[in-house]
């Protein structure tokens, strides 16, 4: 784990979200030099090389056989525009994922600073001692090359090697899946659910309740209940679900889901990352002044990618904990009968004294 990609991480968070520079009246009063003036640095001496180039073909005094190296170079700088403009767009859309608000901060964090550079985000400027430059490269791919006190090193990124990266599906920066979506889709699919109680939206629907099947039954055929205390000496019934037959109904469909993510295990290491180390929920995470992330437990997308087997089952079983814990528990944890009577709120020793009387004549134990 790459405790320093973590620290900076934050830190530059927090940063952006305190607003702290608007209020730095030293900040204020600075002159910032934000303007990296890119394009027009890359391209300011082209136009004369080019015009030399075409010179050279069209006269045939070239000193290549048959003006071969011209011709080519007068091509690679025709779509070298169009080529900065494509690399560009494509950084970019991968730099915005550092701004997600389930970005996984054990991600490298040049990535970060260079997103802040490129949005001229305060602190990130000319003035505060970065700098950018896009170079064109002699075999027709170009680089960007940024600079400054919040890398670790210099950051460089050849087009043609990020456009390898996108085509193959991959990105430079690993995108955290949307846990709490996958979750409420999920508990709609593994079929303990009946239909009725998936709302048009694809979601369960207000109120849903599992399926009677899975309710714990009496050898009298009416539903088991559990006893619980409601206060005042007050007692209610909730339903017992037979949570083993729950847990074989619902793991093949949780397999599946596993076995989908981990076609991206850069995805898996996030989620990991995120919330599944720590098993703590999505809710709770929004109360938090820092998102729960796994600390000392963190994979690491430099070391620990393609992710080794016992890392895959370790994953495959923290991510069914999760999702019992967090989305199907509340499901089968004090829930009332459908049946009015058996509702209804009654005195708790008395309650447990017939709950009790019962459990002895329907086993013939009296």
């Amino acid at each position: 784990m790459n405790n320093e990609n973590i620290t900076t991480n934050l830190i530059i968070k927090q940063m952006i979200q305190s607003n702290a520079m608007a209020h730095n009246a030293e900040y204020l009063a600075t002159p910032i030099d934000n303007d990296f003036n890119l394009f027009n640095k890359t391209y300011a001496n082209t136009g004369v090389v080019y015009a030399s180039l075409k010179k050279a073909v069209e006269s045939n005094n070239c000193e290549s056989e048959n003006c071969e190296l011209e011709s080519q170079a007068l091509l690679q700088m025709q779509a070298a525009p169009q080529k900065s403009l494509d690399f560009m767009s494509d950084l970019q859309s991968n730099l915005m994922l550092t701004d997600e608000p389930a970005f996984d901060p054990n991600n490298n964090s040049d990535y970060t600073v260079a997103n802040c550079v490129l949005n001229k985000r305060p602190g990130f400027s000319i003035t505060d001692g970065y700098l950018v430059e896009l170079n064109l490269l002699p075999e027709g791919s170009q680089e960007i090359i940024f600079l400054g006190p919040g890398f670790k090193q210099p950051l460089v990124i050849n087009s043609t090697a990020l456009s390898g990266i996108l085509e193959s599906g991959q990105s430079i920066v690993s995108e955290t899946p949307d846990i709490n979506k996958e979750m409420l889709r999920l508990l709609t699919e593994i079929g303990v659910f009946s239909a009725d109680m998936v709302g048009e939206a694809g979601v369960l629907v207000a109120g849903a309740k599992i399926s009677e099947e899975y309710v714990m039954i009496n050898t009298d055929g009416s539903f088991d209940y559990e006893i619980i205390d409601v206060g005042n000496g007050k007692g209610r019934n909730v339903l017992k679900y037979d949570l083993n037959k729950i847990k074989r109904k619902v793991e093949p469909f949780i397999n599946a889901e596993i076995a989908g993510m981990l076609s991206s295990e850069q995805s898996v290491i996030a989620a990991w990352n995120v919330y599944i180390s720590q098993g703590t929920s999505v809710q709770e995470d929004d109360q938090m002044a820092q998102d729960a992330n796994a600390g000392e437990s963190s994979w690491s997308y430099e070391e620990d990618l393609p992710l080794q087997q016992d890392k895959k089952v370790l994953f495959e079983s923290k991510y069914k904990e999760y999702f019992m814990n967090n989305y199907l528990k509340q499901f089968t944890t004090n829930q009332f009968p459908s049946v009015a009577e058996d509702a209804a709120v009654f005195d708790l020793a008395e309650g447990k004294q017939a709950k009790a009387q019962k459990f002895l004549d329907d086993n013939n134990l009296n």
